[in-house]
């Protein structure tokens, strides 16, 4: 069986991570890109058919599964056109910009007996998979504290849609949706979240920083963004009552995927900076080997659910929780107080059915 692809959008996301790992998984076919810039594509993609509209591509006749590249706030109406046309559909993160657009895709899918799922790739991080590993061990006892960030230096404001003043617009958006995905597949749904969204650069119109807090009982998970960091800070910082976990650097593969070097080749998504833990009771001290990430897994376990073989790597519950704790953020950086996820009883039950968090 090969699933026909229509990728909507070729700008950053679309031609960095969706094109390649599309092309790099067996059993999935690019056949169609919706772009305003057919050379550039056909440069980079011989043989594809271009078109203009992304409208006109989510509902193309020739392919089964369209990924949704476009900016934010498109995500949820092209989403639609494509669930109604017949189509399976990924859509990259976040979502959407709203809870309620998210929660509406999750019934049209439903309805309609379509696949739907959501690109939350960094579940596939080396660094994300060795600190799972490290919890699934008991390595670190009971986690109490857990610092998790992604920042960038990008000290000037540039012109591209990310930073402009519109709807799903901002680091938090940006960047907060791997954060939030990844802590809540360790660590399940918080009881409420705290929020301070800021904007530090000269001339930003949206958010360049935030820093979002999900309390549990007993523990407390810190997540950072912001586009004025340089470097030093570590990417997570994780105590627990048996010791402690640092780890710096980022993930490869996105440096790997902005070079071109192409999916699975020698190297790939290894991580050259192990993460050291510290044993509370000695004080000893060890490094940790993270296994090699591997962005290729979400479509390969996207193309085997589709052939009946296997889950949604992402499903539609657990999307719909990551945009509740994303708009739970907003409200509670808006208001100055905590907020708790806006889900119903039985989409939380669906979130837990979906996920194997951490004690």
């Amino acid at each position: 069986m090969t699933v026909r692809v229509a990728l909507l959008g070729h700008g950053f996301a679309g031609r960095t991570f969706h094109a390649p790992l599309i092309r790099a998984v067996q059993g999935l076919e690019l056949r169609v890109v919706a772009s305003s810039q057919p050379e550039n594509v056909q440069a980079r993609l011989p043989g594809v058919t271009v078109v203009a509209s992304a409208r006109d591509a989510a509902t193309h006749p020739d392919v089964d599964l369209v990924v949704i590249a476009t900016p934010n706030e498109s995500h949820a109406p092209l989403a639609e056109a494509a669930l109604r046309a017949g189509k399976h559909v990924v859509v990259d993160k976040p979502f959407t910009v709203t809870v309620a657009e998210a929660r509406a895709l999750c019934a049209l899918a439903e309805e309609r007996g379509r696949l739907l799922s959501v690109f939350h790739n960094r579940r596939w991080d080396s660094d994300f998979l060795a600190l799972r590993a490290l919890l699934a061990d008991g390595a670190l006892g009971r986690v109490t504290h857990v610092e998790s960030r992604f920042d960038r230096f990008r000290p000037e404001v540039r012109p591209r849609w990310r930073e402009q003043a519109q709807p799903g617009a901002g680091v938090w958006f940006d960047l907060g949706p791997h954060l939030v995905d990844q802590s809540l597949q360790l660590f399940g749904l918080p009881d409420t979240v705290a929020a301070a969204l800021g904007r530090h650069r000269e001339g930003a119109q949206v958010d360049d920083w935030c820093q979002v807090t999900l309390a549990y009982p007993r523990r407390h998970v810190v997540l950072q963004a912001s586009m004025l960091v340089a470097g030093g800070l570590p990417r997570f910082a994780v105590h627990g009552t048996k010791g402690s976990w640092l780890k710096h650097g980022l993930d490869t593969q996105e440096d790997g995927l902005r070079a071109d070097v192409l999916p699975g080749a020698p190297g790939w998504g290894e991580d050259p900076s192990p993460g050291r833990l510290t044993d509370g009771a000695t004080g000893s001290v060890r490094t940790t080997v993270a296994p090699p990430g591997d962005y290729r897994r979400y479509y390969s376990g996207l193309r085997d659910a589709l052939e009946g073989r296997g889950p949604n790597p992402v499903t539609p519950a657990q999307a719909l929780a990551v945009m509740s704790v994303l708009e739970a953020a907003v409200l509670a950086a808006e208001r100055g107080c905590e907020q708790r996820p806006d889900l119903t009883a039985e989409e939380r039950a669906a979130f837990t059915a979906d996920t194997s968090p951490m004690p």
